[in-house]
């Protein structure tokens, strides 16, 4: 398993859903990242609501400057989605570490696997651990798109 990456000084990473600043998620998601573009807000709330979530803050500030979530039965699998760091603090590990944090928490749980999917973003998911399917031809996926 890969070293769990630091977390940037001056940053600090929380699951508690008060924190989260869901207008900055919402606007984050449905603007400037590929997957979720025009999401509705209502959307973004519901997937908050029945989710883990992590926030990621300045420890001055408590500005949230990243997050993710987790789709979970806490017993057999996640699916880790919904991953964005705001562009003024990219560069920082903050993605590594938030995920590493991610995995972690997930950790004590023995799920059997964590999923996600990535277009660009391969390099940074491989650092915690991920690795390409290994069976992807057993894989399906129903899309209503």
């Amino acid at each position: 398993m890969s070293d769990t990456p630091p977390l940037a000084d001056g940053y600090e990473i929380s699951t508690d859903p008060a924190r989260l600043d869901a207008a900055r998620v919402h606007h984050w998601l449905s603007t400037d990242a590929y997957w979720a573009l025009g999401r509705a807000r209502e959307q973004q709330e519901s997937a908050i609501a029945g989710s883990l979530n992590f926030g990621v803050y300045g420890t001055a500030s408590g500005e949230q400057v990243a997050y993710a979530r987790v789709v979970t039965d806490r017993a057999t699998f996640a699916w880790l989605c919904d991953v964005y760091v705001d562009r003024s603090v990219r560069g920082k590990g903050i993605g590594a570490a938030l995920v590493a944090a991610v995995r972690e928490h997930l950790r004590p749980y023995a799920l059997k696997r964590i999923m996600l999917a990535t277009h660009d973003a391969h390099g940074v998911y491989e650092k915690i651990g991920f690795r390409p399917l290994d069976r992807p031809d057993q894989w399906m996926t129903l899309s209503f798109e």
